[in-house]
């Protein structure tokens, strides 16, 4: 995949895959224009992470901002309650499910996320219809910028949009997260799906993921540059790494929730009672405890700092963050350290760190406009050389979340 190098190119790119999407849809279900049904045309956007990583199911912090990269579903809707899937990415037969039985996860794995989100709205009993739809995605899988949650959620506002139903994004994010935890197995924090949801154009999204109240702290183009390397090592968070640390987490706040009940996750644990329980707390329990804790004070000032357009201390923020997930949280790997130093090499970018929940994916790195070109160039000639891969790098501005294209 190419990166899109500015808006003209991705409005270009993006026309593009519409076409092609109405042209896979006419092949398996016929022509969209065959049938008086409209065939409508859904968009979700990817994510990527500025800064809080693992706090979220921590009840902290996080601030990420919606990506170009996006889902696209063209979808019709059918009486019988039937729900015919296609996917642009993966061969084979249609699936085939009805919302007028419970709807079982099953083979093919990539169709879970929505066969999940249509089971939790009829769970919800939201009276859904049948639909043809197929499925296209820019966002790459494995990558750590939520291509899952883009499916789920895309998913979700076209099965509403069908039936004629709007929901608050807040609402239907919740609804693509209770899937992806009993259909996709990821006991995953709310963060990816509420950002895919309620991006704001322009915007990053400042969200404490306790109350789920919003901040949007503006991304200026003009003067700050957002640039996404994919390590091309594919992470699966359902391999039992996510679950573990979460677990550790979980472990800190049991042993603080003894001497203090008011204690129901990390978020309510200071720095200093942490560091006072240091030698009481198993080493590794209070090493992913530490990264929590300082993670979620980064997060609120990273966004502070960024309202303020200081972009320095922003970048050291992001430095700091990154060896918090490399050393007390372990979620890093030699690829993404390396695409990290590399990029602090680059003059003009202030700032690099891993973002998604790790063991690959990507490293979003903030940079001045100008520094982007000498950024890829350095990149694509360094990471290659040393890794033997070739990465695939994304420059992005801050994008709204899913809408109904037409």
């Amino acid at each position: 995949m190419q990166p899109p190098r500015g808006p003209s190119s991705s409005v270009t790119d993006n026309a593009a895959r519409q076409a092609a999407l109405l042209g896979a849809f006419g092949r398996h279900f016929g022509s969209p224009t065959a049938n008086s049904r409209r065939v409508r045309i859904i968009r979700a956007p990817g994510r990527v992470n500025l800064i809080g990583e693992h706090t979220d199911y921590n009840d902290g912090f996080v601030f990420p901002m919606a990506i170009e990269p996006q889902a696209l579903i063209a979808c019709r809707s059918r009486d019988d309650g039937l729900v015919r899937l296609a996917s642009t990415a993966f061969e084979g037969p249609l699936v085939e499910f009805s919302v007028q039985r419970r709807i079982e996860s099953g083979e093919p794995g990539w169709a879970n996320y929505s066969r999940g989100v249509a089971q939790q709205l009829v769970s919800a009993g939201i009276p859904l219809c049948g639909m043809d739809a197929v499925i296209d995605s820019s966002v790459p899988v494995g990558g750590g910028l939520s291509s899952s949650a883009a499916i789920e959620v895309a998913t979700g506002l076209a099965l509403l949009t069908l039936a004629g139903l709007d929901m608050d994004p807040q609402r239907l994010a919740l609804v693509c997260q209770q899937a992806e935890h009993f259909f996709a197995g990821v006991p995953c924090g709310i963060m990816d799906q509420t950002i895919v949801a309620a991006g704001r154009a322009g915007h990053a999204m400042l969200l404490d993921c306790r109350d789920l109240s919003k901040q949007y702290i503006p991304v200026d183009g003009r003067e700050l540059q957002v640039v996404i390397i994919n390590s091309m090592v594919r992470h699966a968070l359902t391999g039992g790494e996510y679950a573990e640390r979460r677990e550790q987490c979980n472990a800190g706040v049991r042993h603080f929730n003894q001497g203090n009940p008011g204690v129901t996750t990390l978020r309510d644990v200071s720095l200093e009672t942490l560091r006072a329980a240091e030698d009481v707390l198993p080493a590794v329990v209070y090493r992913r405890c530490r990264h929590v804790v300082t993670e979620i004070a980064r997060t609120t000032r990273a966004a502070a700092l960024l309202l303020q357009n200081d972009y320095d201390e922003l970048g050291r923020l992001m430095l700091q963050s990154h060896e918090s997930l490399r050393g007390d949280f372990e979620v890093s790997t030699p690829e993404l350290d390396l695409l990290v130093a590399e990029a602090m090499t680059v003059r003009g970018v202030y700032g690099a760190r891993m973002t998604g929940a790790g063991f690959g994916g990507c490293v979003i790195a903030v940079v001045q406009p100008r520094a982007v070109e000498p950024l890829r160039h350095h990149i694509l000639k360094v990471y290659p050389e040393k890794t033997g891969v070739t990465p695939d790098i994304y420059v992005t501005t801050a994008t709204a979340g899913a809408s109904v294209l037409e």
